[in-house]
């Protein structure tokens, strides 16, 4: 939070909270207006770091992608761990697939870059939310706003969606359907556009529409 960065509270002049370097946590939770390490992600990081501490090398099971590889590296370089590491990159769990992953472990830093893609568009979200959140809190003085560069456009597209449906008035139209058959099977098609009026559907049902059919084999009807 932007406090581990001396940025206390929403005030105009801390804006825009650009960090000299990205500090990485255990995830927080919220108690009493302030947010503590979740203690069982502690427990856990804990479990990994005997883990780290016990081997002499890595394999990097999590997922193969750019946020598989996001998590590791952030809980690696969190527990500031130097072992070795390779990649098991598999795109299915079925045993055969497996095993011929572990037969061709690919070296770690392979992926650094898949990692830096990732590091960046993580950080890219934290300046974006935290930024333009207080942002609009400061700016309508009417409590604190949450913004964030996948939540906000998904919103927006519920908001758009569900404002549409109340705002639906049932209106008749028409179509121009298709029924064609080649060697007694049977096909239809139905027009994409949509005609205010009978007399609009009708009219655009020309001969030209007839013998497109009849190029591919089938017999209008």
């Amino acid at each position: 939070m932007p406090e581990s960065y001396s940025f206390s509270g929403f005030h105009r002049e801390h804006l825009p909270i650009l960090p000299q370097e990205f500090r990485l946590v255990p995830r927080q939770v919220r108690e009493d207006k302030v947010y503590k390490d979740d203690p069982r992600v502690v427990r856990q990081l804990e479990v990994l770091r005997e883990l780290f501490d016990r081997c002499e090398s890595i394999i990097v099971a999590t997922d193969t992608g750019r946020e598989g590889e996001l998590i590791f590296r952030y809980v690696y370089n969190y527990l500031g761990c130097t072992k070795p590491f390779v990649r098991l990159w598999i795109s299915s769990l079925t045993d055969k697939a497996i095993r011929e992953g572990l037969r061709n472990l690919r070296e770690g830093s392979l992926y650094d870059n898949l990692y830096l893609s990732a590091k960046a568009r993580s950080e890219a979200d934290w300046l974006v939310s935290i930024n333009s959140s207080q942002a609009l809190s400061l700016a309508t003085g009417q409590g604190v706003f949450s913004l964030g560069r996948v939540q906000t456009p998904t919103l927006a597209m519920i908001c758009s969606r569900y404002r549409e449906n109340k705002q639906f008035v049932p209106r008749k139209y028409f179509q121009i359907k298709v029924s064609a058959a080649k060697d007694g099977i049977a096909f239809s098609a139905l027009s994409r556009n949509r005609f205010d009026d009978l007399e609009s559907a009708t009219a655009t049902s020309s001969p030209s529409l007839r013998l497109s059919f009849s190029s591919f084999g089938f017999s209008p009807r």
